[in-house]
């Protein structure tokens, strides 16, 4: 009622590793991570790995939304965002009596 909620899981990723944009009413959430090691086994052993991971997910907002007002948290794999909706898009609670 009073907005909408985005919940992404994403273990393995450090609050770091997102990005979050809003132009006008296009939100773009993404994240990055590479992670690489060596290790060197012997003289003529030498191990290098290499991990990427990344994605990207675009939403349109309604122009019922308070895009200023985005929050944004991450927390055990999974970031959460809540978008609010603009004071006057919140339906009223009418009271309407029995005659």
């Amino acid at each position: 009622e009073n907005g909408f909620y985005v919940d992404l899981v994403s273990p393995g990723l450090n609050k770091e590793d997102f990005k979050i944009e809003l132009n006008k009413k296009h939100l773009t959430i993404s994240a990055e991570k590479k992670t690489e090691s060596e290790q060197e086994e012997s003289d003529k052993v030498w191990q290098k790995e290499y991990a990427f991971t990344s994605f990207k997910k675009s939403f349109y907002l309604p122009e019922t939304v308070e895009g200023d007002a985005i929050e944004a948290n991450y927390e055990q794999g999974i970031l959460k965002l809540f978008i609010p909706k603009k004071a006057e898009a919140i339906p009223a609670v009418k009271q309407i009596e029995i005659a």
